[in-house]
């Protein structure tokens, strides 16, 4: 059976064509074949009629003359007149006998029909039924004028008639399809420019337009195409700037935040920790059984101080532009692996020129790999994170990679894989996200260094 999903337009229409010429072509026959039966019948029932008259003149002339009957009936002259292959001509008594009868030979040109063929056409057409006329002498019926036609004879002729039209059909019907194909390829070949701009517009090129078309059918789906190309064009570069904006407002706040923990938090932690030794001063002269207090005290002040400045640390990291991507993604993965004390190691690989990208490339692919970590380090609880960035033919190709367990619903639903995604499709890139039983996670992201949508405001949202 043929898969529909899967089938050639232009075969699929070609055979509907073929196969509404065939049925043409069988409506053709049967019309052709029930118009010859009926002209058969015409015939024979016009002979009958013709004979039938010429008996009752020879009866009526025989009653005339008074002369005896001997030469009755005599249709020789009707027969020499309308005599063809297979027809049959007789005069039958009232008592059913045959008393005259004249029959043409078949002439030996027709060939016998098959079988099938001529059992199908006995069925439908009923070949060699009797044409009777009464045969009438004043008011008395003596006879009946009887006209046929041999059915071998008939049947002979329908399927020659039919084989002739058979070989027409035989010989047209490959040439109209061999036609039809031709011109349904020629009219569709735009179909390819449609499905070309479709691919185009799938690969996030919307700049895809497809050219005017002669057939008023593809110039409409043109028009629908080229307005929902302009229109995703559209909303995207909308969704661009409304991605780029938020980056910068997400970055700003970030600044925002950052400088607060630092001026008031931070000052009040160091207020606590000289307030704390300034007590245990006191404590070791007048009360030590205060010292362990204030020593829990310094200690918990100085965790919280450290906690702080990894926070800043992500909050405002060191400024991409001085140091680079390379020295900031080795300072990000060195403050892991300080903070995991042990439990989780991070580790880093370059290759390719990454010294000379744009500091809005550099400073999106530090937050992107910044939130990678972080989601690796949370969900996956894997022992071992590997970081590769590398430069191929002007892409960048940037791969964080653990041994956890597969937690994507975890990473799914939070904030930090959309965030990435907005930046990446920010610089014109592609994310991806694999989960492996086996081989932990692997987050991937492929960003072109000379990507087209690097605006100023990137660069300030960088």
């Amino acid at each position: 059976m043929w898969n529909r999903s899967r089938s050639d337009l232009k075969v699929c229409l070609t055979l509907r064509v073929a196969a509404i010429a065939a049925l043409c072509f069988a409506a053709i026959s049967a019309y052709f074949l029930i118009t010859a039966d009926r002209a058969v019948h015409a015939r024979t029932d016009a002979i009958a009629d013709l004979a039938a008259k010429t008996l009752e003149l020879q009866q009526g002339k025989i009653q005339w003359v008074n002369s005896p009957r001997t030469d009755f009936p005599d249709l020789d002259n009707v027969a020499a007149s309308v005599m063809t292959p297979g027809l049959c001509l007789a005069f039958r008594a009232a008592n059913g006998e045959m008393l005259q009868r004249f029959c043409g030979g078949t002439g030996g040109r027709m060939s016998e029909p098959p079988q099938a063929f001529a059992a199908f056409y006995r069925a439908l057409f009923e070949p060699g039924r009797e044409a009777a006329r009464p045969v009438t002498s004043r008011g008395v019926r003596v006879g009946d004028a009887v006209v046929w036609v041999d059915p071998l004879v008939l049947t002979a002729e329908a399927w020659h008639e039919a084989g002739r039209l058979m070989a027409a059909l035989a010989l047209a019907l490959p040439l109209l399809c061999i036609l039809v194909y031709a011109a349904l390829a020629r009219a569709l070949r735009p179909t390819q420019l449609i499905r070309a701009g479709l691919e185009r517009i799938a690969a996030n090129d919307l700049s895809a337009r497809l050219p005017p078309f002669d057939l008023a059918e593809l110039s409409a789906i043109r028009d629908v195409f080229n307005h929902l190309a302009e229109s995703l064009e559209a909303a995207l570069a909308a969704r661009s700037e409304l991605t780029r904006k938020l980056i910068a407002l997400q970055d700003e706040e970030r600044r925002h935040l950052a400088r607060e923990l630092h001026d008031e938090f931070g000052q009040s932690l160091a207020a606590i920790r000289a307030l704390t030794a300034s007590a245990r001063q006191t404590a070791a002269q007048d009360c030590p059984t205060l010292l362990p207090e204030c020593d829990g005290i310094a200690r918990t002040a100085t965790g919280m101080a450290e906690t702080l400045r990894g926070a800043l640390f992500r909050l405002r990291p060191p400024d991409v532009e001085e140091l680079g991507l390379v020295g900031s993604l080795d300072g990000l993965v060195a403050g892991w692996n300080g903070r995991s004390r042990g439990q989780t190691r991070f580790e880093i690989g370059f290759s390719g020129n990454l010294e000379h990208l744009a500091p809005a490339v550099s400073a999106n692919l530090y937050r992107i790999v910044q939130e990678a970590l972080t989601n690796a380090a949370k969900h996956a609880g894997a022992t071992r994170v590997t970081l590769h960035v590398a430069m191929h033919d002007g892409d960048i190709d940037l791969v964080v990679a653990d041994d956890g367990r597969p937690n994507e619903s975890a990473v799914r639903s939070g904030m930090g894989l959309l965030g990435m995604r907005e930046r990446v499709a920010a610089l014109g890139g592609r994310l991806s996200f694999e989960a492996n039983p086996e081989r932990g996670c692997a987050l991937r992201v492929l960003i072109p260094a000379a990507t087209p949508h690097q605006p100023a405001a990137l660069e300030h949202a960088a």
